[in-house]
């Protein structure tokens, strides 16, 4: 391992090339600096600049690059979009300071699928890979709780299990707050106003609050009638079996819709013994999947029965 403490790209360059590595790491992008460049480090065209001076070096001499970069407080990369487009691979290492674990997301791959996922443990000596994600999150307490569900997203190529917790309570303000964490809080309202318009329940004068334990952040839509069933759980203050296992998207005029990978997310929930499964009628397996019986619904009217 050769360590260089050095921002200016033409001099790395020059080392690397005597040096001739097979892998090259770069930390960070925006602390990079390039002569040819007048402007200060960090700004959009010294990371442009610099990047492509890398990139270059990096494919005349068939090197494995790794280029660091900083984001933003909402999460995005830091500087001009054009560096997105000129990489081949854009991997973002997600994970708060409340939780032990990170989760490191593909972006944007040319060679291969996009949105993979690999879950690791912060530990004492350093990343640890976990080899059953879904298990991390399912961590669930003995006690029943109203409110509480698990859904099966589809996180890249594989399934993954993710408890959603929602409290429902009356509200004190005139504007009702409604909070998500984890998921997109639009979808949420939108749910909200299907379940009174198709589901006969007024939550306007509700607060709603929903999470997605363990920092996970939900970017699809199978996971709308979990969320809308945890709402009615902590609504009615009933809470659902911990055998059950929800996924499935929510159209406006109150129907069921299918998700891709339907048959995949329930031999996932077999495998970690969930037994009931409530999932769009055009999931449905055409073979039975031993170990767990699933319940089709086409219509929010009848999710609502079947819990």
């Amino acid at each position: 391992l050769q360590l260089l403490t050095e921002t200016n790209v033409e001099k790395i360059c020059r080392v690397a090339q005597q040096l001739q590595p097979e892998l090259l790491v770069v930390d960070s992008i925006q602390v990079m600096h390039s002569g040819d460049v007048p402007s200060a480090p960090g700004s959009v065209s010294q990371v442009r600049e610099c990047a492509a001076y890398l990139i270059q070096y990096a494919k005349q001499t068939n090197t494995v690059l790794f280029l660091v970069g900083h984001v933003t407080k909402e999460g995005n990369l830091a500087g001009p979009k054009v560096l997105e487009h000129m990489i081949d691979c854009f991997i973002m290492l997600e994970g708060g300071n409340d939780t032990k674990y990170r989760v490191l997301r593909g972006q944007k791959n040319r060679f291969g699928a996009v949105n993979e996922i690999g879950v690791f443990a912060m530990t004492e000596t350093g990343l640890r890979e976990v080899k059953n994600p879904s298990a991390i999150f399912l961590a669930r307490t003995e006690e029943d709780a109203a409110g509480s569900l698990v859904m099966v997203l589809w996180e890249g190529t594989r399934p993954l299990l993710v408890e959603i917790q929602a409290l429902v309570d009356t509200s004190q303000l005139g504007n009702p707050r409604r909070l998500a964490v984890g998921l997109d809080q639009n979808r949420l309202s939108m749910l909200l106003a299907v379940l009174h318009r198709h589901g006969g329940i007024y939550m306007a004068d509700q607060d709603v609050y929903v999470n997605v334990v363990g920092g996970v952040k939900v970017n699809e839509t199978s996971a709308d009638l979990a969320l809308l069933l945890a709402i009615v759980s902590s609504f009615r203050d009933k809470s659902l079996p911990k055998d059950l296992v929800v996924f499935g998207e929510v159209g406006l005029s109150g129907e069921i819709r299918p998700v891709p990978g339907g048959q995949e997310r329930l031999r996932e929930a077999a495998k970690h013994g969930f037994t009931r499964a409530i999932v769009p009628k055009q999931n449905m397996p055409k073979t039975k999947i031993d170990g767990i019986e699933v319940v089709p619904v086409s219509k929010v009217a009848q999710a609502l029965e079947a819990i």
